[in-house]
């Protein structure tokens, strides 16, 4: 008998063991996407919002949550087919701010007693509590020339009724990213919560916060009630200005100060002290360039001086977080692919060359909360391998508690590091990502990913749009380099890729693809590569130099990418970002648009290529993708267009999504695989 359970057992581990289900497409529509995280004025609870995708209506919808910080059980308070989003605590904690339908509501934080604030015909998002709860601050888009409700409420109607859909603009920066902006402008509002009286705070043809504010959310009330800090952009041209500036107005009387009118870079996100004392904002201090180094600035309300909180810290701090007693600042910034938190006091010690003290050195941490009582962080974490979630950390210990709980553990392999030396030998960082069924003894193609910005990062997070675990789990290695321009690695490595797009950052990428290729696992006869906006260039400038005596790639991928220099400079929305990157425009510096356009190089064409864009693409408009497919048609290269005239720069809804990962993977298969 002894001898039969020992064959038995024997039989039963070696038997085939059934395969865990690739992780693809379905399965990342599956996940569920949670945000947003607001810790309560007392730290016991948090709410957040969870976004599931709806395949069938072609949609995500988005509900509020709330968990205790105590035993971290979700409750979901909203429900139905509409979204609600935008939770925000009231001082006292007996209500909850939110907007669903496209106007302002207010529930008690179990989901109950749910009130409508706001009734206007132009919407109203983004609410701002007043710190004594009497005012909502929020934003609403509504015409200059109307100073009533009902006003643009006539516009509106009447533009629907004369059928003309034609857009007249006499201004620059008429649209952005996806969206057609002629005559509508974004202006504060605040709502009486007593009487619901609407009160418009900005007024005129201009945006506050402006139409490129980079925060989200720019404005903020003073700790009495009596004044709001906000964001307004004077310049004249706003298509060709990084210009943000940080107003505070006093509600009484309407008084208007200009607190950071010496700084011509952006200035965003103010917030202030508990004590009243100092109103804290992010500061750049370079005009005309938006990628650079995010400083904290500290403005003396009563002596008008600002200071740097930051001098010494070479990285871009992101969305600054407040303790409650006014004393600490809590922030994150990107650093080798990953997002600590990090620390620095409202009242440094003037000698201390090194105020920013690190708080949690790894993983990627966003949307930063502190605890009433000081002792705890609650923000948004993630990584290559797990979707976001809300977490609590004590500040005393590194252990973090997953309060949300909204996704099972995947089985996925983790991001490796790998490291190899650039161009003029510069330290260069990335990651590799293999699929989970990973077999050491195997050769896998190599899909190298290359990132938009050009100034952002491939980081070790969580994403939904280039997920690398899909492309992984299709059969790839994926590579996902950080040359040149990349965040994360110092400002001079960020700024060494203006005026030089397709230069040492070319190099890095194909220094990291050589050193990839030494790994025994890849095989270097099957290499593609994909990019998306900048990541797009970098693709089409290979397209016309795909000649590397290391290695060849057997297909291409651009998503979206610049491809003509030259008629980018006129038909993107943001002008002062082909200004800053090649010093000038077409007609005074010629030169610089012709070295580093791809259009140049088509007669090198020969790489089987897929290009992907979107018709309502206004950051790289769709005339580039248009040429791109063209020229390669012409040159008889294997070629694929997919256009899709209901989207932008990204791919968004979810059946389109479908289709671009389905092509994508399709792409790769036909040629590399």
């Amino acid at each position: 008998m002894k001898r039969f359970l020992i064959l038995l057992a024997i039989l039963v581990t070696t038997l085939p063991v059934a395969a865990q289900p690739a992780f693809d497409f379905s399965s990342l529509m599956r996940v569920k996407r949670v945000g947003d995280p607001r810790v309560s004025p007392d730290g016991n609870t948090v709410l957040y919002t969870v976004t599931t995708v709806d395949m069938e209506s072609n949609r995500t919808l988005t509900q509020i949550f709330s968990a205790s910080i105590s035993s971290g059980t979700p409750r979901q308070l909203t429900k139905g087919q509409r979204s609600s989003s935008s939770p925000r605590w009231s001082p006292d904690g007996t209500l909850v701010a939110f907007v669903t339908e496209g106007q302002i509501w207010t529930m008690k934080p179990d989901g109950s007693d749910v009130k409508r604030v706001t009734s206007l015909s132009t919407g109203a998002s983004n609410p701002v509590w007043s710190p004594d709860g009497s005012m909502i601050a929020f934003v609403s888009e509504v015409y200059p020339e109307c100073a009533t409700d009902e006003c643009n409420k006539r516009e509106d109607e009447r533009i629907a009724r004369s059928g003309v859909q034609a857009k007249v603009t006499e201004r620059l920066l008429y649209r952005h990213w996806q969206e057609w902006r002629d005559r509508k402008r974004t202006h504060l509002f605040t709502v009486d919560l007593k009487g619901g009286a609407v009160r418009q705070i900005t007024k005129g043809d201009f945006d506050s916060p402006p139409f490129a504010a980079v925060s989200g959310v720019d404005f903020a009330f003073s700790p009495d009630s009596a004044e709001i800090a906000y964001l307004v952009n004077e310049d004249p041209v706003e298509a060709t200005s990084t210009n943000s500036d940080v107003i505070v107005h006093r509600l009484s009387d309407g008084r208007k100060k200009n607190i950071t009118s010496s700084n011509r870079g952006y200035d965003v996100e103010p917030v202030y002290t508990a004590d009243g004392r100092y109103i804290l904002y992010r500061s750049q201090a370079t005009p005309g360039f938006e990628a650079d180094r995010w400083r904290i600035m500290r403005h003396d309300r009563a002596s008008g001086s600002t200071v740097e909180l930051t001098r010494g810290f070479d990285l871009q701090a992101d969305h600054i977080t407040l303790s409650a007693d006014g004393q600490t600042v809590y922030f994150t910034a990107n650093s080798r692919g990953r997002s600590p938190v990090y620390s620095v006091s409202v009242n440094p010690d003037a000698a201390d060359t090194k105020p920013v003290k690190t708080l949690r050195a790894d993983g990627f941490h966003s949307n930063l909360n502190v605890t009433a009582d000081g002792k705890g962080l609650v923000f948004l974490r993630s990584s290559l391998t797990s979707p976001a979630e809300v977490y609590y950390a004590p500040l005393s210990r590194d252990a973090a508690v997953n309060l949300s709980n909204a996704n099972p553990p995947l089985k996925l392999s983790a991001a490796e590091e790998v490291e190899w030396s650039g161009a003029l030998k510069t330290p260069n960082h990335g990651f590799i990502v293999k699929p989970a069924d990973f077999r050491a003894d195997r050769r896998y193609p190599l899909l190298v990913l290359i990132h938009g910005g050009p100034q952002g990062a491939w980081n070790d997070n969580w994403g939904y749009r280039w997920n690398p675990q899909i492309f992984a789990n299709a059969g790839y290695v994926v590579f996902m380099p950080n040359p040149r321009g990349s965040t994360g690695y110092g400002q001079k490595f960020v700024d060494e890729i203006s005026g030089d797009w397709g230069g040492k950052v070319h190099t890095d990428i194909m220094n990291g693809v050589a050193e990839v290729l030494k790994n025994p696992f890849v095989d270097r006869n099957r290499i593609a590569a994909a990019g998306g906006s900048y990541g797009g260039y970098m693709v089409n400038w290979i397209l016309g130099r795909n000649n590397d005596p290391r290695f060849r790639f057997k297909a291409l991928i651009s998503h979206a990418g610049v491809y003509n220099l030259e008629s980018m400079a006129t038909v993107t929305e943001e002008l002062w970002f082909v200004d800053w990157e090649f010093k000038g425009t077409p007609w005074d510096n010629p030169r610089m648009y012709e070295k580093w356009s791809p259009h140049r190089a088509v007669k090198n064409f020969d790489t089987p290529t897929l290009v992907i864009h979107g018709e309502l693409d206004y950051r790289v408009p769709v005339d580039q993708g248009l040429q791109l497919y063209t020229a390669l048609q012409r040159r008889k290269v294997p070629s694929k267009l997919l256009y899709f005239p209901d989207e932008g720069h990204w791919i968004l809804k979810p059946r389109n999504s479908e289709l671009w990962y389905s092509s994508f993977l399709d792409w790769l298969s036909r040629h590399v695989k």
